[in-house]
């Protein structure tokens, strides 16, 4: 039983804290002092003298001696465990400092002075720590509202592919991202998106394969490498620098056990260290989920342009089975380009002016036979279903994401700026100008054109007649139209 006890104290006391020992241990060493004091005062002659033997005297010695090397020896173990906690806390902090901190830690004697060295430095760290983990925080915030644009836009992958860069090159502390694709041909690269450098999408540089090139065996090997200087070959653009730096980390586009193109990341400038194993798989992952995602994006277009093109070709069905519209989609394109290039329109206006107007009447797949065809004026019943067909014709290419720019074009030009068109009855500001635009176009070409119920009509005839609906048509546009036909610039 005095043997537990003794080893739960003795267990006790090697866990107590540093004071609580130092406070036993002083308590200790102080009894042998005070014994000793009280011996003396009991060898007080009545005189008050001391009277004590050699003998005596010998043994307090002895004890006061062995009192002071009993104090030295535990308050030195005690002290020993401090050092012993500081040279630890040393060794671990050499795991997470700066060398420069660590040499200014070593060079301090003082063992308290580096414990409280050690604990500034620690404390420094960890509020590093919470200020990365904050702009970690605003970065992810960051990187998700980019991922929500992109879902929003989810036609263009060029969203995407931008986002992956630049989510990649500030993983990676890299200064510039590119992602470039083959050609058809497997004989070039052609930069589709860069991040960290400015770069113009519309002028799509390209660069040449060379048999035996680095590139030319990164993508015959499908591995992800380590590269420099690959891009300063001579038949190769100079200014290409500013997209690829001296340390370089390249990593294939692989889909199928076949590369689509190639991934790249650069070192910025003033940077030696070169990429570590561990980034280079890093880059190849994210590389091969990027081509699984180009292909799905080039299979989702190839759909969708089959079904543009099964739509324009029932369009042009419709348009061949009528003898007095045939060729009617080819004029109001025309009609509609050059005005929309008179007012300066961008591209894609264009794009979508040409497609609208190929595709403006393929609502009349849903009219019925002899209402198209019918050799005189449609009665009122035969017009309530002839009206119909812009919404018919929306409703076949709404299903088409990419088509979408082209539903508001079908639907509405038969509407008038007086509110008397259809299907809606929208006015004035109400009805956009590509709109406007191909109301005019359509209107031009039916009035030139002969009618079942009336005959064509000439140029200045049809002008004055679309001047005369200054209610109905925006005679900007119509003005424009006529500026067009005088200086002839349009095809026929």
């Amino acid at each position: 039983m005095k043997k537990v006890r003794k080893k739960v104290f003795l267990a006790s006391f090697e866990d107590a804290s540093i004071l609580r020992k130092f406070t036993i241990l002083f308590l200790i060493t102080s009894i042998i002092p005070m014994v000793l004091l009280y011996f003396f005062y009991l060898q007080t002659t009545k005189n008050g003298h001391i009277s004590i033997s050699i003998l005596n005297f010998t043994y307090a010695m002895v004890l006061m001696v062995l009192g002071v090397f009993i104090g030295f020896i535990t308050i030195r173990a005690l002290l020993l465990k401090v050092i012993d906690i500081s040279k630890q806390n040393t060794k671990t902090l050499e795991n997470f400092l700066n060398p420069e901190d660590i040499d200014e830690v070593r060079k301090e004697e003082n063992e308290i002075v580096v414990l409280s060295r050690s604990f500034s430095a620690v404390t420094q760290r960890l509020e590093e720590n919470v200020r990365s983990l904050e702009t970690a925080k605003r970065t992810l915030n960051a990187v998700m509202y980019k991922v929500a644009h992109g879902i929003s836009n989810m036609e263009n992958i060029d969203t995407f592919l931008e986002l992956i860069l630049e989510t990649l090159t500030g993983a990676l502390h890299g200064s510039v991202g590119t992602l470039m694709l083959l050609n058809d041909r497997k004989s070039e690269l052609i930069i589709n998106s860069v991040y960290g450098a400015s770069y113009d999408p519309k002028r799509k540089i390209h660069l040449k394969l060379f048999d035996g090139s680095p590139l030319a065996k990164l993508l015959s090997e499908r591995r992800p490498m380590s590269l420099s200087g690959v891009f300063l070959q001579k038949d190769n653009d100079p200014q290409l620098n500013r997209y690829f730096g001296e340390i370089l980390l390249c990593a294939p586009l692989v889909f199928n056990d076949n590369a689509s193109g190639i991934m790249t990341v650069s070192k910025p400038e003033g940077d030696k260290e070169n990429f570590t194993e561990e980034d280079l798989n890093l880059v190849f992952n994210l590389a091969s989920q990027t081509a699984v995602a180009i292909e799905n994006s080039k299979l989702h277009r190839n759909i969708e342009k089959t079904y543009f093109e099964t739509i324009s070709a029932l369009a042009l069905a419709i348009d061949a089975k009528d003898r007095y519209a045939h060729g009617h989609l080819d004029r109001v394109a025309n009609h509609a380009l050059m005005i929309g290039r008179h007012l300066g329109l961008e591209d894609e206006d264009l794009e979508t002016l040409r497609g609208a107007a190929r595709l403006h009447d393929v609502g009349k797949i849903g009219i019925p036979d002899e209402i198209l065809k019918k050799d005189h004026s449609l009665n009122d019943e035969e017009w309530v279903i002839m009206r119909r067909h812009p919404e018919i014709g929306e409703s076949i290419i709404k299903p088409v994401h990419s088509l979408h720019p082209l539903c508001d074009l079908i639907r509405h030009h038969h509407e008038k700026l007086d509110g008397s068109g259809y299907p809606d009855g929208l006015k004035g500001e109400e009805i956009s100008p590509l709109v406007r635009i191909l109301s005019v176009a359509d209107a031009f070409d039916a009035i030139t054109t002969e009618r079942p119920y009336r005959p064509k009509k000439s140029r200045q005839e049809a002008i004055q007649i679309l001047r005369s609906l200054k209610t109905q048509l925006d005679q900007d546009i119509v003005d424009i139209l006529v500026e067009g036909l005088e200086t002839k610039e349009y095809i026929t």
